[in-house]
This record gives C-alpha cells, structure tokens and sequence, in this order.
C-alpha cells in the first residue's frame, strides 16, 4: 500500500478527536495507485487526519481489470505503521523485504508492521479475477512500539459477530465482545459490515472511541446520515450505540480507536515525529540499506519524491 501522490507536503496528525458525537460527511479524492487502479482517498482528510490509530483510509473498485494490469505497485518504504490490506473482490499479491510473498484475497486479512523499517510491493496477479475492489488502510503506531521489528501476518479466518440482517466481520481490533487475530498496539476497532436491504440495528461501541463509517457498496443510514461509496461518515466520541438501517443490500467499513493523543508527522509512506526524521527515513530509502529489498517484483522500486523546501511548522488541536 503505497501513498503515490508525489506533490503532498508532511503533514502534522493526531490530538484532533471531537470531544463528543458529530456528523461530518467527508468527500473522497480521486488518486491514482499504480497501473490503472485509482482511488478515493478519505484519509487524510482536510479537517480530518486520524480516526483513533487510523491515519489513512483508500477505498478502490468495483473495477473492470478484465484486460488492465490492475493494482501494480512497486517496491516502496514504509515506517511507523501498519498496513491492512481489505479486498472485497480480486486479489493482491504481497512481497516484502522480509522476503514474505503471499497472496490476499477477499475477506482475509493482510496486516503488515512496518516498525522501524520495512519495503514491500502490491501487485495483482498476472492471472486475476474481473474485478478488483478492496480498501487500503494504515494504523499509526504509538511512540512505544514504532521502532519494533518489521513483521507481516495473514488471517483467514476472522470472527463475525451480528444480529438477523448484520454481520460484522473484526478486521482488527476489538467488536462487541470478538477480538480479532490480528496484532494491534492501540486500542482500535477496524469491522466490515454486511447488511440486508432493511435491516436496522443498534450496534454496540465503546464511548470512549472515535468512530467513522466508510461505504464501501449499497446506501446505509448511519444514525440518520446517508453514507454511500464514495464517502465517509465522521462521527466523533461519546457513543454506547450506533444506528443502522440499511437502504439496499450494503457493505460498510466500521473504523474506530481511542483518539491518538501523540503528535505525528506523515509524509509520503512515513509516519514519524519531526520533519527531521522524515528527510532521514527518505535519504536513508534513496541511499542506505534500512528499508531492505524487495526480491521477485518484474520492475524498479519507487524512487521518493522531493520534500517541499517550507520547514513544517507545529498545528494546534483540531476540533
């Protein structure tokens, strides 16, 4: 999962939560992937940079790969997170430095530790399905774990918790009761839920997160707001429940996590603490041996964009 967008300026993420429930509708970004995959970034966000632990959030497809190379995204760095590869149609073939090759496929779960330092690349397969649709998500990592050994881990079999009409399939984290397999370094919620066209639930949550809804297919009314692909629901702090009715057939992402009171500076693939660090962690990609090798991908590693020459300066809480 690679943030390709060569232009973009580090940014300074965290202490933003909403002290208490809100409705903030949050429009996507069109963003090319590699190959003939773009997507619709929702995360970061103008006004929003971070659900929880969540700091990065790309939804994909449904798209026509029939006769394209669909997702081909080469040997690239990443630091300071991790990333969850969500696919509900096609699949996607992960290399890393690690020397780790697998290939994901819907409803599993691909979760990869940058730590310290780690490269990897994402591919569709040269013989893959029609269509390729899915969400690419990272998770910052807290001060105490980001310098941890690189890792990557898949899931096959993820619990599914629900009612008639809902199922929750945990992608990570913590839901009404399930825990998932995946590890996690902050308390966090990341649930795909499927609902039946009229199905309307209260689902249970936890007061002190900070939640958001991704659509990913269908129209759902998340308490009284349409949500429809292409966009995300912000909903804030301070909810035991969340409502839900269904309006057709549909599928939405549940993210969530206690705020993340850590300041962060996220630049192209990295997440660090200063933009000193960041401009080290880029020079070391360009020049050193940190990030590792990618072995088997047919194609030339991603070289980093330049950074912007105007030195970051410290934002205030966001509210």
């Amino acid at each position: 999962m690679s943030n390709l967008d060569r232009k973009g300026a580090p940014a300074v993420c965290g202490r933003q939560a909403a002290d208490g429930p809100v409705r903030d509708l949050l429009t996507a970004r069109r963003m090319p992937l590699g190959g003939s995959t773009v997507v619709r970034r929702l995360l970061p966000n103008l006004g929003r940079r971070m659900v929880g632990a969540w700091c990065f959030v790309d939804h994909y497809g449904p798209d026509d790969i029939a006769d394209e190379p669909g997702m081909q995204v080469p040997p690239h760095p990443h630091m300071g997170l991790q990333t969850v590869s969500w696919l509900h149609e096609g699949s996607v073939l992960h290399r890393d430095s690690l020397g780790s090759l697998q290939t994901v496929r819907p409803y599993e779960l691909g979760l990869m530790t940058s730590g310290r330092a780690i490269s990897h690349s994402e591919e569709s397969p040269r013989e893959h399905a029609r269509l390729l649709h899915g969400a690419q998500l990272w998770v910052a990592l807290p001060d105490a774990h980001r310098h941890t050994g690189p890792a990557f881990e898949h899931h096959t079999e993820l619990p599914v918790v629900g009612a008639d009409g809902l199922a929750a399939r945990l992608i990570l984290g913590t839901l009404d009761g399930a825990a998932s397999p995946g590890t996690a370094y902050t308390a966090l919620t990341g649930a795909d839920l499927t609902l039946r066209e009229g199905a309307a639930h209260r689902l249970p949550v936890e007061e002190g997160f900070e939640y958001a809804v991704l659509a990913m297919t269908g129209s759902v009314e998340v308490d009284g707001v349409t949500v429809e692909p292409g966009s995300l629901l912000y909903l804030g702090c301070g909810r035991r429940e969340l409502p839900l009715r269904a309006r057709t057939d549909a599928s939405v992402l549940l993210l969530g996590g206690e705020p993340f009171e850590e300041r962060l500076v996220m630049w192209w693939n990295f997440v660090g603490r200063s933009a000193e660090e960041i401009a080290r962690a880029r020079t070391e990609w360009m020049e050193g041996s940190l990030f590792g090798e990618v072995h088997g991908y047919d194609g030339v590693r991603l070289a980093a964009p330049e950074l912007p020459p105007v030195p970051l300066k410290p934002r205030g809480r966001m509210r």
